[in-house]
């Protein structure tokens, strides 16, 4: 967005970040690109405003949201990777099991996805979607397999990438299955993320797949992360690796949850 000689100096930078501040309060994170519409700037002028050692404010996956709030804490994908890893393998070869000859199905990004990459059926023919580097590098060295990667901005911080473009391709594709990770499921507030960024390209592919399943481990059942992408109810199952409290089950008796542990 162009900025006019107007808005340059109608609003002082400190007024622009009082203005966010209330929008960020009211909303919980807003987008980069409806920040610089909100204030009639450019998203540049947005991100030099934030950059200020001073601002309360920080840019998060694309996303202004309050630097002292939880959503500052990004996921890191090297802090991950070793954590409960017998129960994401557990959830998914269950999940891999689901798989049949010829499905076109996305797979997510982070820790327990690669999991899942390295689940699929041996040698079945298969065309995979992705968005990120840990799933292609294990998905294109399978030779039956046609793999479709989502560019774009790349995040380190769960090494995948994200634009409006591969938005757009996701859209037009036709997904038979998609397994879907989070960092949190909770029975009321739903699936959620660390990353901001992931998103609009969960709800894409929930919304386009003809069957969504929730792939996690035990450890995020009641958990709340700051990005919600979906209610639990969007999930035609939600496959559990490794042991969950009675109290903890209780809350998703209703729910289609599968629990997979080394006792089933």
């Amino acid at each position: 967005m162009a900025e006019t000689s107007n808005s340059r100096t109608s609003e002082t930078r400190v007024q622009r970040l009082q203005r966010l501040r209330r929008a960020v309060e009211t909303s919980g994170a807003l987008h980069l690109r409806d920040a610089a519409e909100l204030l009639k700037v450019s998203e540049m002028t947005v991100r030099r405003d934030l950059a200020g050692r001073e601002s309360a404010l920080a840019l998060l996956g694309g996303y202004v949201v309050n630097a002292a709030s939880p959503m500052g804490v990004k996921y890191a994908f090297e802090q991950e990777i070793d954590q409960h890893t017998q129960d994401k393998l557990l959830a998914c070869r269950a999940a891999a099991a689901a798989i049949k000859e010829g499905d076109t199905i996305f797979i997510d990004c982070g820790t327990t996805m690669q999991s899942l990459a390295h689940c699929l059926p041996e040698d079945m023919p298969l065309s995979v979607i992705c968005y990120s580097l840990n799933v292609a590098s294990i998905v294109t060295r399978r030779p039956a397999t046609q793999v479709m990667l989502m560019g774009g901005l790349y995040h380190p911080s769960s090494q995948s990438f994200s634009s409006e473009d591969g938005l757009s391709y996701l859209r037009r594709l036709g997904v038979n299955k998609a397994f879907i990770s989070a960092g949190g499921v909770h029975w009321t507030r739903g699936a959620s993320c660390s990353n901001f960024h992931e998103v609009p390209i969960k709800q894409a592919v929930i919304a386009t797949a003809m069957e969504s399943m929730l792939v996690v481990d035990a450890s995020k059942l009641g958990s709340l992360k700051p990005a919600s992408f979906a209610d639990v109810g969007a999930f035609s199952r939600i496959i559990v690796g490794g042991s969950a409290a009675a109290d903890m089950r209780k809350h998703f008796r209703s729910l289609p949850v599968e629990y997979v542990s080394d006792a089933t």
